[in-house]
Parts: structure tokens; sequence; C-alpha cells
């Protein structure tokens, strides 16, 4: 190992932490604003600090812990990221266009592109879920929050995005978030310091399989994130089959976890419902998710089934979709049908990485 991979990250730190670390405590401020406003490349570029201050930061302190393996862009204007972590492992990230920038009659701007950045939490996943290429590589170890935060300090230095351009961030990567939730909330919290990335947590979004306790656990904290529910199948059974930790967080605990989580007035809680032809996509299975859903403020997110090689699921027809939402519609729940972004690149989450394992394994034989 060599001595760089020996220092902490950087951006594993709040501001306060930082600042019982650097002396005076007011310097940890001005290196906030150098690292996540500026965006410098060295801790020697931030000038207002004192040389010895600068020479003891580049001593302790790591600040590019993520190398960029590959970059897939896609025709839709979205980026799939492959990082290597300091020890080698390797994660996703993947940035989404949302919307084009829009401009006043006179040529100014109206609004900023906007953006979704997905993010991982793990290097692989313990959950397993038939239908995901993450879970085929098993789980490798938890992403520290500096690492959490990293990705998209990458994306944005790539891109050229401004500090002040805000974002929403989904943790919907690799890895289930709730499995690694000390260091996701402490990313959540970094994220929204005002002197750093400013991210609010209300542009931040916990996707869960389901881990009951710990949905419980993350409402206690108080965030002020978004949650959203993998849900993907609307009896244990199905769910079970689809997603094997289902046997220890069954739908029911989900559900009451769910009705108990503190959701701001002028949020719903998400429900993502993988789509996949032949297996959750007929009315009946849309007319229970109706009554799972009874009394819950809730948003559900048809999402197309991205089919990978290997796999034995197949994507759904967009009839199927539309009658689908359409049910949902009728009944008063609000469903949208995800856009599928990415399809001329490696889409599925997962499918960058394994591309890279196979290539690596090849060349090692």
């Amino acid at each position: 190992m060599s001595n760089s991979t020996k220092k902490a990250i950087i951006y594993d730190f709040t501001k306060e932490e930082l600042g019982q670390m650097v002396q005076p405590p007011f310097r940890a401020k001005q290196i906030y604003n150098w690292v996540y406003h500026k965006h410098v490349d060295t801790f020697h570029e931030m000038a207002n600090l004192p040389k010895s201050l600068r020479a003891e930061l580049e001593e302790r302190f790591e600040l590019h812990p993520l190398r960029t393996v590959s970059r897939q862009e896609s025709r839709d204007g979205s980026v799939k990221y492959l990082f290597a972590l300091p020890d080698g492992h390797t994660v996703e990230a993947v940035l989404l266009l949302m919307k084009e920038a829009q401009y006043h009659e006179d040529g100014t701007l109206k609004h900023h592109r906007r953006y979704t950045v997905c993010i991982s939490s793990q290097v692989g996943c313990k959950v397993g879920c038939a239908f995901c290429l993450t879970a085929k590589g098993g789980f490798v170890r938890n992403l520290s929050a500096g690492e959490i935060v990293a990705q998209v300090l990458e994306i944005y230095k790539n891109r050229g995005i401004p500090s002040n351009h805000r974002v929403n961030l989904v943790y919907m990567g690799m890895g289930e978030p709730l499995d690694n939730l000390d260091n996701v909330a402490k990313a959540v919290r970094i994220f929204a310091d005002m002197d750093g990335m400013s991210i609010s947590p209300n542009r931040q979004t916990i996707s869960t399989s389901g881990l009951s306790a710990k949905i419980e656990r993350l409402g206690k904290m108080d965030l002020g994130v978004n949650l959203a529910i993998s849900l993907h199948a609307v009896d244990d059974a199905l769910r079970e089959r689809l997603m094997p930790i289902n046997k220890a967080y069954n739908i029911a605990s989900i559900m009451e976890a769910v009705r108990n989580f503190p959701v701001n007035q002028r949020k719903k809680v998400l429900f993502e419902y993988l789509v996949i032809k032949d297996v959750n996509d007929d009315l009946d299975s849309a007319r229970k998710l109706v009554k799972l859903l009874n009394g819950i403020k809730a948003k559900v997110n048809l999402i197309y089934f991205n089919p990978y090689p290997g796999t034995e699921f197949r994507r759904p027809e967009p009839e199927a979709m539309r009658r689908f939402q359409e049910y949902l519609l009728g009944k008063g729940i609000l469903c949208t049908i995800r856009e599928s972004k990415g399809l001329d690149i490696s889409a599925a989450c997962g499918q960058l990485r394994e591309q890279q394992l196979q290539a690596s394994e090849g060349a090692s034989r």
C-alpha cells in the first residue's frame, strides 16, 4: 500500500470535525471553500492558508481518493462513471441530465441544466436481488462517507458543473444504503453543509430494499431526506423470489416502518417498482399495490427492467407499463414511468463494473 492510501480522506470529515483537527478552527471553513467551491486539485493551491498548514494538510490528507477507470456517455446526455478506490475496488456513479438549460427571449439564462446524480454506497451488495447485476459479484465492503462524497465531486469537476449549481442526489447506485447507514448519514450532512456543496437534504433521496428496522432508525435521525422503497412486488412469495431479503423484512414490516417515517408535508414516499415482463406487469399486481399503499402519502415510479447479458428477465412492453400506470392514476395514486436513460451504454447498475472485472480476469489468464 502506498503512503497516499494511508492518509485520511479529507472528504470523510464534517466541517466541525475538521475544525478540531486544524488550528485555528476557522481554517476549516476556508478549506471547505477550496475543496467544495473552488474544486482545487492540490492543497498548495489554497492560497489563503499558511504554507505550514498547507504542508500539514498534504502530509495528513488525501485529496484524490477516486480515479476514473472508464466513462461512458449516452446520446441522451447521461454519463456513467466507473471509479477506482484506493484499495483497487471499483464503484459506479451516473450523471443523469433531466432537463436542458432554458433561456429568456433575450438570450439570458433562465434555468441551468438540471441534473440528478446517482451514487453508490457500497462495493457490491449483500441483498442479492435476482434481477440486479451488482449482486452477482457479492458484497466487498462499505464505502466511507468521503468515498461517497468524492463521487459527486469528481463528476462536478469532470463536467465543469459550478459549485452553486444545485443537483438532486439519489443513493440508488451499488449497494444497500441502509446497510451502511452511519456513513451515508454522514455523507448527507457533508453534502448539505452551506459552506460545502450545499445540497439540501430535501434534494437527497435514500433508496432501500426495505430494511424495516433501519428505516425506523433513519427516521429517528431526522435528516430531512426523502425515502424511496424498492418494492418491485406486491406479495411476499414473489418478492422473496426477486429479493431474498424479504424473508427477513416482509412487506407488512416495510409498510409499518414507512407509515412511521417522518415525511415533509410537501413530499411523498417514493415506491420504486421495477417492471419485469410476465412477472409483475399485470393489472392484478396493480390492484394489490393500490391496497398496499392505502393511507400512505405515496408516489409510484414504474421502472423498465434493463436487460443485461445472462439475465432470465425481460423488458416489459410499453403498453403494459401504460396500463399499470393508468390503473394507479385512476385510483388517485401519483404514478410516473421513469424515462429510460443510457440505453446505448452500460445502463444496468453494475454492468460497467462487471465488464471491467471480466476484462481483468481475461487479461490475467
